[in-house]
């Protein structure tokens, strides 16, 4: 049977586990996978911009041996053009696994729901689970033990915010979501995050004062205020987040060798300062490059079957 990887939610401790050791081992040892997918093609669905989504996905599908075939929201129009049914059961003809990158999350589910292949969210409105494993492997590398750790998210209760706290939770961390009022984690993934924590041995809270959230916290978090499709609300949310911002003062609350980490793009001088950014405790490019390790053992997950 078919595996999706969509939330962070679909997947217990065990198997989260899994991915990320076999992360490591990719990472340490890349050569022992450089034809583990050999004959297979992949198609990457992009409605949205990106980086290091794009280069880690279609850079890890050919370091693994398989074809990525990328496709932007002007080569098929999902959901317009045609129906998203009809593209799913074309692609499931041509290809072995899609990596979608869209909007709404209803479409991503719609699209795996009608597909016997795997999918993989590269991105919805909703969740960002690969970015939430890379985040977590870096973490692993710095700290060791996860459990017991505070990690605070400072900013948005977006995306990034819902995967990273649905996994923190799994592994056992305190997670705290420090956001203006208005702006909290959705209430359906927090309930889930919190009942994850007490199987766990986490724990999960929602604070409205960055100050007093980030107190003896391990790993401070942050992204952008605005994110891609909000434009038209930057002047409310630039004057909602003002004292959302991670600069030197808010970290000097954290622990002393508190980590700093950011998903990228950053936009400095808004939700973080420049110093904190370049600062020893940050370790965003160390984010960014698991990102391409941990999305080649999601895919050898999914894509290599017993």
């Amino acid at each position: 049977m078919k595996r999706d990887f969509i939330s962070i939610a679909d997947w217990n401790r065990e198997e989260l586990d899994h991915i990320l050791a076999a992360s490591q081992k990719i990472k340490a040892y890349p050569e022992n996978y450089t034809h583990i997918l050999d004959g297979q093609s992949v198609a990457m669905i992009f409605e949205k911009q990106s980086l290091r989504t794009h280069v880690t996905f279609e850079v890890g599908i050919h370091q693994l041996g398989a074809h990525p075939v990328y496709l932007t929201q002007a080569d098929i129009n999902l959901g317009k053009r045609e129906s998203v049914f009809d593209t799913a059961k074309n692609l499931e003809r041509w290809v072995q696994g899609v990596v979608v990158r869209t909007f709404a999350h209803a479409t991503l589910v719609e699209l795996a729901g009608a597909m016997s292949i795997p999918v993989i969210n590269a991105l919805t409105d909703t969740e960002h689970p690969c970015q939430a494993v890379g985040d977590i492997l870096s973490i692993t590398e710095k700290l060791g033990s996860l459990k017991g750790k505070k990690l605070v998210f400072v900013g948005d209760g977006n995306n990034v915010c819902h995967s990273l706290m649905l996994l923190a939770t799994t592994m056992g961390m305190n997670f705290i979501a420090a956001t203006p009022r208005g702006y909290a984690p959705d209430p359906h993934l927090f309930k889930l995050s919190a009942s994850s924590a007490i199987f766990n041995g986490g724990s999960v809270d929602l604070q409205h004062n960055a100050r007093e959230a980030v107190k003896h916290a391990d790993v401070v978090y942050t992204d952008v205020w605005v994110s891609m499709g909000e434009e038209d609300k930057r002047e409310e949310k630039m004057e909602a987040f003002r004292e959302f911002q991670v600069n030197e003062k808010l970290m000097s609350y954290a622990k002393p060798h508190a980590l700093f980490m950011h998903c990228l793009p950053a936009h400095r001088g808004e939700e973080v300062t420049e110093g904190v950014m370049n600062s020893r405790s940050s370790i965003v490019f160390d984010q960014a490059e698991n990102r391409l390790h941990t999305e080649k053992a999601i895919l050898v997950q999914l894509l290599i079957r017993d």
